[in-house]
């Protein structure tokens, strides 16, 4: 990513914010806002950065909305509130991304819903950058960003940060997004590559914007402590043709022992103010990995312990999958498979390559074998899939099975 689509997404909320305070109508400001982000970068990054990047912003926002307004009959209204206000200033006294953060993050937005319009809003992303996260055309993903700013604009939502007891009620939804946002872009759902950076570390800044709004509330701590310490093993979760190294193979000295630290720190706070969540569980799982000095020394007990406890938390059977693999390494092969006899792991995308490793372990090499096709079949990532079928055609290599994780 260049230098200039750095600054553009850091800019597109605070001029966003700025508009939207002082004109109203989310909508119809995203809209401009986008325009004006797509002329910067064209602009910028042939004539250079202006002095005052973000004022520049505003200004040509600002005519991308009355251009707008004045092509619209229905609309002269707005469009003499337009004339009426003061031109904008340079650079506002104020960053509205937390406002917009819990704007997009309505109750009445589905988490897809949610998710684009925070990407788009907050996170500068274009709609076809969003599209493409998700592998949807770009007129679906448009669809979908223009309903949800449709439902913000007849909610008649006021542009403020929600009071203390609001932003209780709504900050699971939030953290909800920003988790999902984080999951895309450290293991991509499609496309050719295992992970998408960008999305990672968007989802890295707005939650850290959020713990400094609620630096006392234990779950958006742990929220943050839990994509450090998944993040900081970023540079060893791939070779050099991009081919996903699984967790036992990688060279932990490529782990970024700063960032590993930050998330640890992070997650002791958090778990020191009392009530655990689903996500300081996630965390304290993700530090196990990070504490141990190597693959060998890693402590499966306590990471099924941990598992156990979040899957009565939270009931996902997801999280069961997971509790299979860590029931394998404590217990043997078997407890594992006898875990994934659940039902309602049923359909879940990883389950034939968990079962295929718990099977490769317990040494049925023609099963693993059968496992590891089916759920290179169904991968919708072709890193993923080129890894499983590595990994189906290793089977008569007498080195050990990797770890799936």
């Amino acid at each position: 990513m260049s230098a200039v689509e750095d600054l553009l997404r850091e800019l597109a909320p605070q001029v966003l914010g700025v508009l939207v305070r002082r004109y109203g109508q989310f909508d119809a400001c995203e809209d401009a806002v986008q325009e004006a982000l797509l002329t910067a970068a064209v602009h910028w990054s042939r004539d250079g950065v202006p002095e005052q990047p973000l004022g520049w912003l505003i200004r040509t926002a600002s005519r991308k909305l009355l251009d707008s307004v004045r092509s619209e009959r229905s609309r002269r209204d707005r469009e003499e509130l337009v004339h009426r206000e003061p031109p904008a200033p340079d650079v506002p006294d104020r960053d509205d991304t937390l406002i917009l953060l819990f704007l997009c993050c309505h109750p009445a937005l589905s988490a897809a819903s949610a998710i684009a319009l925070t990407l788009r809003a907050v996170g500068g992303l274009s709609t076809a950058e969003i599209a493409a996260a998700f592998l949807v055309p770009e007129a679906t993903m448009a669809q979908r960003i223009s309903r949800a700013k449709k439902t913000i604009r007849s909610s008649d939502e006021p542009f403020r940060l929600p009071a203390p007891d609001e932003q209780e009620a709504r900050l699971r939804q939030v953290l909800h997004v920003l988790y999902l946002i984080f999951n895309e872009g450290y293991a991509a759902s499609g496309g050719r590559e295992l992970h998408r950076a960008e999305l990672a570390d968007e989802a890295i800044r707005l939650t850290r914007l959020l713990h400094g709004l609620r630096p006392d509330d234990a779950e958006a701590t742990g929220l943050l402590a839990l994509m450090l310490l998944l993040d900081a093993r970023r540079r060893a979760r791939t070779g050099p043709d991009g081919e996903p190294i699984p967790l036992p193979e990688q060279n932990r000295g490529r782990w970024d022992v700063s960032v590993v630290a930050e998330g640890l720190t992070l997650l002791d706070q958090a778990m020191a103010r009392g009530a655990v969540g689903e996500y300081q569980l996630q965390a304290a799982i993700a530090a196990v990995h990070d504490r141990a000095p190597s693959a060998s020394h890693t402590d499966w007990a306590q990471i099924l312990a941990l598992y156990g406890l979040l899957e009565r938390m939270t009931g996902s059977p997801v999280v069961t999958l997971n509790r299979a693999v860590a029931a394998g390494m404590v217990h043997g092969p078997a407890a594992g498979l006898a875990v994934l006899d659940d039902e309602r792991l049923a359909g879940l995308p990883r389950l034939d390559a968990v079962r295929a490793y718990l099977l490769e372990l317990a040494g049925d090499i023609e099963a693993a074998a059968a496992g590891y096709a089916a759920a290179a079949a169904l991968a919708t990532n072709v890193a993923e899939r080129d890894a499983l079928t590595r990994r189906r055609s290793r089977l008569r290599s007498p080195a050990p099975p990797d770890d799936p994780a």
